[in-house]
């Protein structure tokens, strides 16, 4: 490998943006690279979760003695809502991919590689056609970001338990009407005496 900065090589423009045809660069000596952009391509992230903006960054392909080396930065944003007040809440997500994928058919023979002895037989693969599809990599890094208790801001104060709307500075009753969803509330009583043993 020389020391010059890799090229930057387009992306097929006809063809899914996350999908990769390396059969090029299988063909190179190990320490080949190239490097693409990812400019504003759209995921569907699974699990029933929902990205506010595109997905951009930047995707570097190494040439290993067995495959291709693949890392790429990716950068997006998670919809959700508050853990405490169920407000919506935007969650940047910045996720790294580090992976080897390896070939499915060899390049000079055109026959099956077999999965190596002891080898993981969901580890990522190029499809038959020396494709590296980068999607389903992009999906599961982004899911990995999702947050398990998302917050409006660090000090969210949360719901009123009587009246069920955010507890905001000065917040007071008046009489208000109770949220209906929290009315069935209202019946349940706690007894101290009955917790003493």
């Amino acid at each position: 490998m020389t020391g010059r900065p890799a090229q930057r090589h387009p992306v097929d423009p006809h063809g899914d943006p996350l999908t990769f045809a390396v059969s090029g660069l299988m063909a190179e000596p190990p320490g080949t690279v190239r490097d693409y952009d990812i400019e504003r391509v759209d995921v569907d992230p699974g699990e029933g979760l929902r990205l506010t903006e595109p997905v951009t960054g930047t995707l570097r392909l190494s040439r290993t003695n067995r495959g291709l080396l693949v890392d790429a930065r990716v950068h997006t944003a998670l919809a959700g809502e508050c853990a405490r007040c169920l407000r919506p809440v935007v969650t940047p997500v910045n996720a790294r991919i580090r992976e080897e994928v390896l070939p499915t058919i060899d390049l000079a023979s055109g026959l099956a590689v077999p999965l190596e002895e002891g080898g993981d037989p969901e580890a990522p693969r190029l499809t038959d056609h020396h494709e590296l599809e980068l999607r389903p990599l992009v999906a599961e890094a982004i899911s990995l970001q999702e947050p398990i208790a998302p917050l409006c801001e660090p000090d969210c104060p949360g719901l009123c338990p009587e009246c069920g709307q955010r507890l905001d500075p000065g917040h007071v009753h008046d009489d208000a009407p109770i949220d209906p969803r929290l009315e069935a509330l209202r019946a349940f009583r706690f007894d101290g005496d009955d917790e003493s043993g």
